[in-house]
């Protein structure tokens, strides 16, 4: 009887999936999903800012990094994990550093359509928490590891309620 049952569960199953079920799950988060529900401006400063400068920026504004840019022109960006490698660790005055001498250059770039897993391959590949958006070699916005995060769960949360939807109504 158990048995009888389990096949005709798993027949029922299989007839659902191939009948669009797998239609309904949630898409993967793309980086332009992400950048919307952050509603944030880029925060940037130019090359000749201090780090002190820099640092007082993030604060006040309680974020993690700011880009450093030219004349609207992206050249990096600084963060708080390269103001303790390469001011704090290397006895520099933060009053005296410019944003350019410690500044990260060359982080991957992603661009709008990628999706949140394409950019936590990318952060874990490359250890960095943050990546700079570009479409048609315009900055657009910057991603941090926690946005990623939140993405990442805000989909999971939607792939249960839609299997949780679709076993209490093919198998309830």
């Amino acid at each position: 009887m158990f048995e009888n049952t389990y096949l005709s569960l798993q027949n029922r199953f299989r007839t659902n999936l191939s009948n669009g079920f797998i239609q309904h799950l949630p898409r993967m988060s793309s980086v332009a999903n992400i950048l919307q529900k952050k509603q944030s401006r880029i925060i940037a400063v130019t090359p000749t800012t201090t780090v002190l400068d820099a640092i007082h920026l993030m604060a006040d504004k309680n974020i993690g990094s700011v880009v450093v840019a030219k004349n609207g022109t992206y050249l990096g960006i600084v963060t708080e994990r390269d103001y303790t490698r390469k001011v704090i660790l290397e006895g520099k005055h933060s009053n005296e550093t410019m944003v350019t001498e410690i500044m990260s250059t060359n982080l991957p770039r992603i661009s709008p359509r990628d999706t949140h897993e394409t950019c936590m391959k990318l952060m874990a590949e490359h250890n960095v928490r943050y990546l700079p958006v570009f479409e048609n070699g315009t900055l657009v916005g910057l991603i941090s590891i926690l946005d990623v995060i939140q993405a990442t769960v805000a989909t999971q949360k939607e792939t249960i309620g839609s299997l949780q939807d679709f076993i209490s109504s093919n198998f309830g």
